[in-house]
């Protein structure tokens, strides 16, 4: 052995020994700065759910869960319920679903599975435009274009074609109410729904499509088979958080929704939602019986997204649990 590497042996050695000492310290700061991080979060959702909550302590004192029931809104008579406003939510946002779910799907499996890669390049950044758009933009566009739109040639077809289901009855049509509200929706939650879609899509291995069409699998027996099941628990996932943003969004709603205080079975009538009320009224409120009650709306409104979020989590993890059975 030369006298070089036996110099060699020992300070390579004291190299690497420093080198896991470096790994080990860069570690813990990584650790540590990932706690802290998640208890800030955590710090900060504690203290909005505590703010929300003791602003709304006059409304809870005054109404309790009869709040939630009664569906007559008056401020000057301090007479405040959330029916109406439960009723609106869950329409909306059941309605935005219903339609920017397989909305969003089908442009995530055309732009991940079927367009020529020039078309993806053009289509995909037009997609996720829409969720940069200011809602307040797609409010007054709601107000100004697509109400009139809809007053004129689309709720008037709806009627005569529908018109013998509920929710698409009432002749007189205004383009301002639940269906506005619910397309304006739609359009803002296209984009997330699609945008994590097709990302989840692109990571399915393509050695498990390419063994489904060497098995003789067509391209839509591939998607049926093969994509949808490896990405179902992350698309679901997207549909929850799409749920969220329609849930929680107020200012494009208050425009186009029309402010109603009764529960239509129509989706052309007016109505109103949890954050829309909120945002609406809030600035103008006087007495602290009407300012608690919109922070009651607020606490409802934290607690249906809480339990929409724990719902996503779990529904992802019975979709996770039944595709590795099945494999």
């Amino acid at each position: 052995m030369s006298v070089g590497t036996r110099f060699a042996g020992p300070a390579a050695s004291g190299a690497r020994s420093r080198g896991r000492a470096a790994d080990r310290i860069g570690d813990g700061v990584l650790r540590g700065l990932c706690l802290i991080a998640s208890a800030l979060a955590v710090l900060a959702i504690g203290a909005i759910v505590y703010q929300v909550a003791h602003g709304a302590s006059p409304a809870i004192s005054r109404f309790g869960l009869s709040f939630l029931t009664h569906s007559t809104w008056q401020p000057n008579f301090e007479r405040f319920g959330a029916g109406v406003l439960l009723y609106g939510t869950a329409v909306t946002s059941f309605a935005t679903l219903l339609l920017a779910v397989p909305i969003g799907v089908s442009i995530a499996l055309y732009l991940s599975m079927v367009a020529p890669q020039r078309l993806r390049g053009v289509i995909g950044p037009l997609v996720e435009m829409l969720a940069a758009i200011p809602t307040v933009i797609l409010g007054f566009w709601g107000i100004l274009v697509f109400g009139p739109f809809l007053q004129a040639h689309v709720e008037p077809f709806l009627h005569s074609a529908f018109g013998f289901l509920p929710i698409f009855g009432g002749a007189q049509t205004t383009g301002t109410g639940l269906f506005n509200a619910t397309l304006i929706l739609t359009i803002m939650v296209v984009p997330i729904i699609a945008s994590i879609s097709r990302d989840l899509f692109l990571t399915v291995p393509q050695e498990l499509k390419d063994g489904a069409t060497a098995l003789g699998a067509t391209r839509w027996e591939v998607i049926r088979g093969v994509v949808i099941p490896s990405a179902a628990s992350g698309v679901v996932a997207a549909t929850f958080l799409a749920l969220g943003r329609a849930l929680g969004e107020a200012i494009a709603v208050t425009q186009v929704i029309g402010a109603g205080n009764a529960i239509h079975t129509s989706l052309f009538k007016t109505g109103d939602t949890l954050a829309s009320r909120i945002a609406d009224q809030f600035p103008s409120a006087i007495t602290k019986l009407h300012i608690g009650s919109l922070f009651y709306l607020g606490l409802i409104l934290l607690v249906i997204e809480l339990v929409a979020n724990i719902g996503a989590q779990f529904i992802g993890r019975r979709f996770d649990v039944g595709r590795g059975l099945a494999q």
